[in-house]
């Protein structure tokens, strides 16, 4: 397992609570782009990287006839994932989807295993995302559709994280150390010529932006819960009780609109070259023909 993996495991909780329902909207948007395979007679949907399973849910809830398998590196997550299709997924829709710890390098599943793959801001996360993609075309039958949305490297300024380091000063540690999270992709453009070098065809890509009004609580919980639920985990009481104070008072002198996070996105869709349009419509045909 990966530090990363087992860092999801610990905070899957949080992740469910605060930061999967800030991405749905995004993450869900996403399968307007399977329209055409769906309509074409896609069935068989791998979702990489299902997290809380978000995206595969809505996805079952959206087309009735497909099922989906949703992979996550973290046993965490999956089993968050299987929780909430069992809370919101009725019996018959609850069986069309699946859950596998795997791997996005390391796909556990024949080559043409799948009509479609989606994944909602994972591939920044891989340690390798040119393989990762490759593995996506692979375990695709020819002509299946990949589509994924992930976020576009930039450096946007959102002022309650200056409220946070400023807190964490307040008690002696210091502003954080931040990365440029090199995972992101550089531009659409960009993003599009890796896909094409991973092998797909027919590729598009546009941009996005997420938007996201806080309030008070629900930043100190993102962030005390989720963000920097190990930095926070790891102080003392008085520590965590005089940070979250200088936090909360901050944060509540900032007017609402200095509260809203906003996070720039990139959406590619592309096809493993070939074509199974024959095979998809003499599937949906024999389907038919068994109907009343």
């Amino acid at each position: 397992m990966t530090e990363q993996a087992e860092r999801y495991d610990r905070i899957a909780t949080g992740y469910a609570r605060w930061w999967a329902p800030i991405i749905a909207p995004q993450a869900v948007a996403l399968l307007d782009h399977l329209e055409p395979a769906i309509a074409a007679g896609a069935r068989r949907i791998i979702d990489i990287g299902t997290g809380t399973g978000t995206l595969a849910i809505a996805a079952i809830r959206r087309w009735p006839e497909i099922e989906v398998v949703g992979i996550d590196a973290s046993s965490g997550m999956t089993d968050v994932a299987a929780a909430e299709a069992d809370h919101l997924l009725g019996v018959a829709d609850r069986r069309r989807f699946d859950t596998r710890v795997a791997f996005a390098d390391g796909l556990p599943f024949d080559d043409g295993s799948f009509d479609v793959a989606i994944s909602s801001f994972v591939f920044q996360l891989v340690p390798n995302r040119f393989r990762a993609l490759r593995e996506a075309r692979r375990v695709l039958r020819p002509g299946g559709t990949l589509a994924y949305v992930s976020w576009l490297a930039e450096h946007r300024a959102f002022k309650p994280d200056a409220d946070f380091d400023a807190a964490l000063d307040e008690i002696g540690i210091g502003e954080r150390d931040w990365d440029d999270r090199s995972g992101d992709l550089p531009s659409v453009e960009g993003a599009i010529a890796q896909l094409r070098r991973a092998g797909f065809a027919a590729v598009s890509g546009e941009t996005g932006l997420l938007e996201h009004p806080f309030d008070v609580e629900g930043y100190v919980g993102f962030m005390t819960s989720f963000d920097e639920e190990d930095l926070v985990s790891s102080l003392d009481a008085q520590e965590r009780e005089t940070l979250l104070a200088g936090l909360r008072r901050r944060l509540g002198a900032r007017p609402a609109a200095e509260l809203v996070l906003r996070l720039s996105t990139v959406t590619v869709r592309g096809a493993r070259p070939g074509t199974t349009g024959s095979r998809w419509s003499s599937r949906r045909e024999a389907r038919l023909s068994d109907r009343p």
